[in-house]
């Protein structure tokens, strides 16, 4: 099994190959609308705003200059947003709402003056006012008061970013903010959906995966002693046709993987 340091290298000089003479926009196969999600210290409190009570929710959506870890189709890298990046957005006062995890109805916006952005040398900034009668506005106050909810994310469209020369790191040197939004989430790095959830999509990717991802795919599936089979005498008479085993998705996932690095 490759370590990481090793599976950078490999990202990095698979994306120099694949982008030849002609530098590489933007990382492989990212999605249009990109989420990044940072650790905040996240602050709510009841405050008095135009004669009504409101809850005051404010915290930082995105970090300057602070690496954080990426996967692109060729494997891992380091991203990071270059302090300034959100200056042209903001200038164009951009439509955005406030929203727990990037779902839901949201709870304030840009329009109604009760979302509030700024860039500052820490980072892409945020003041919500939410309505204290709403449901889940108590809900989300209380996983704050709570610590349960610790962090923040914001959802943005890329305008200009560029590689190292080694392909090791991406700068996005601005974004553009318009119709996304900001807000707390329930974790920092991970997809928001569990990993049952996801093995659907997961075997349907396989055929599809670069040959490093393929690669370490299957070597960490070697590496798992639950899916070695125990070893088994022949029985003496034919049995009875088993049912299909529970494992039988991993099998299929080896196999498909062995017929990938096959044809490499």
């Amino acid at each position: 099994m490759s370590d990481m340091a090793t599976l950078r290298a490999q990202a990095a000089a698979a994306r120099s190959t694949e982008a030849g003479t002609t530098a590489m926009a933007v990382p492989r196969d990212r999605p249009a609308e990109a989420e990044v999600r940072f650790t905040s210290q996240l602050r709510a409190k009841k405050v008095v705003r135009d004669e009504m009570e409101w809850y005051e929710v404010e915290g930082y959506a995105s970090s300057f200059e602070r690496g954080y870890e990426m996967w692109d189709a060729f494997g891992p890298y380091t991203e990071v947003v270059t302090k300034g990046a959100a200056d042209a957005t903001l200038a164009a006062d951009p439509e955005v709402v406030f929203r727990f995890n990037h779902a839901g109805t949201p709870m304030a916006s840009t329009r109604n003056g009760r979302l509030q952005l700024w860039a500052d040398d820490a980072g892409l900034g945020q003041r919500a006012w939410l309505n204290p009668k709403r449901s889940d506005v108590q809900l989300l106050v209380q996983a704050i008061e709570d610590q349960d909810v610790r962090e923040q994310s914001f959802m943005f469209r890329i305008t200009s970013g560029t590689w190292s020369p080694d392909y090791t790191e991406y700068r996005i040197n601005s974004f553009d903010l318009e119709r996304g939004d900001v807000g707390p989430v329930t974790y920092g790095a991970n997809p928001h959906t569990t990993v049952s959830a996801r093995a659907g999509e997961f075997l349907a990717s396989i055929d599809h995966l670069s040959p490093l991802v393929a690669r370490e795919a299957y070597a960490r599936l070697g590496a798992r002693a639950d899916l070695r089979p125990p070893q088994q005498t022949a029985p003496a008479t034919a049995p009875a046709p088993a049912a299909p085993a529970e494992g039988r998705s991993i099998s299929m996932v080896r196999a498909r993987l062995l017929a990938l690095l096959g044809d490499e």
